[in-house]
């Protein structure tokens, strides 16, 4: 079994972009720092919420090495590497490993939607090549394919594959993982989005990697606490503020992205970094960040960037 045990706060980090293959370099070094002074337990980078699909190779290695030489060992930084390829998969966690990164995640091969028995034998070769342990990454949505609650427990035989993030939102799935897994105390399963994180941690879930702890990794620290120790009063309380940001900010405009577009320009209207999407994306005008600037002053957050 890994000794590595991945639990807590994990954000998924955006990825500030000056332009479509450009960081905003000054825009990432106060992110992290922003997000590691809430006491978060874990950063997670070139996730859904990273737009890692939509960026360059070569841009995804700049940031593997700007994130981990900065965080510099203060928590573990995961690195996705989902990909249709398994070769490009390897050279990014060889990447990530190189630069000391803790472990990496990988959602299924998406396009054509693989088989249970196709997801074990390719995960079974995966974590067999890495050099680093491997979180999976249910993403139905995504991805086409839900790894289903059989087909984790077969693929966690492998002993490089440590824990899984659920991005269902299906809490049916969620207990049963919990309860097929429950002999497994070295798995983390961890849940995606943030309004069912306190819920799921406490019924034995191990964390959260929720998007919203871009802007405010504090709040998304003090569920976690609370729902472990189980403090149904302070939860309910914080639970409330985090549903607020989950049905205003994330819901600006028709789209798709709009839970992205919210979390990239709530973080510019907050003088952290660039709200610069990746393309076939992009920002949001003015009357929509006008709308997510009133929610920030409703939430009595200062806007140093109008």
């Amino acid at each position: 079994m890994n000794s590595l045990k991945i639990q807590g706060i994990v954000p998924p980090m955006i990825t500030p972009l000056a332009d479509m293959n450009t960081l905003d370099v000054a825009g990432l070094e106060r992110l992290i720092e922003h997000i590691l002074a809430g006491g978060v337990h874990g950063l997670f980078i070139l996730g859904t919420t990273g737009e890692a699909q939509s960026i360059s190779y070569d841009l995804r290695k700049e940031l593997i090495e700007r994130t981990c030489s900065q965080v510099a060992g203060r928590v573990p930084v995961l690195v996705g590497i989902t990909d249709t390829s398994l070769t490009e998969s390897v050279n990014l966690a060889e990447k990530a490993f190189h630069c000391g990164a803790a472990a990496v995640v990988s959602a299924p091969p998406y396009y054509y939607a693989p088989a249970q028995q196709e997801l074990i034998d390719f995960y079974h070769g995966l974590a067999e090549v890495l050099p680093l342990p491997m979180f999976l990454y249910n993403m139905p949505s995504h991805v086409k394919v839900m790894i289903e609650p059989a087909t984790v427990r077969a693929i966690a035989e492998h002993p490089n594959v440590i824990g899984l993030k659920d991005s269902s939102a299906n809490l049916v799935y969620f207990h049963s993982l919990i309860q097929i897994m429950k002999d497994r105390p070295d798995f983390s399963l961890l849940m995606g989005p943030e309004e069912l994180t306190g819920e799921s941690v406490l019924f034995g879930g191990q964390g959260g990697v929720n998007g919203g702890a871009n802007m405010f990794p504090q709040l998304y620290v003090d569920m976690y606490n609370a729902a472990v120790d189980k403090n149904i009063t302070k939860l309910n309380e914080l639970q409330e503020k985090i549903m607020f940001i989950s049905n205003s900010i994330y819901k600006v405009g028709r789209y798709g992205s709009s839970y992205l577009k919210g979390v990239k320009c709530a973080c510019s209207l907050m003088g952290i970094c660039s709200d610069y999407m990746a393309l076939p994306f992009q920002k949001f005008n003015e009357p929509e960040r006008a709308k997510v600037r009133q929610v920030l002053e409703q939430l009595n957050i200062e806007v140093v960037n109008p």
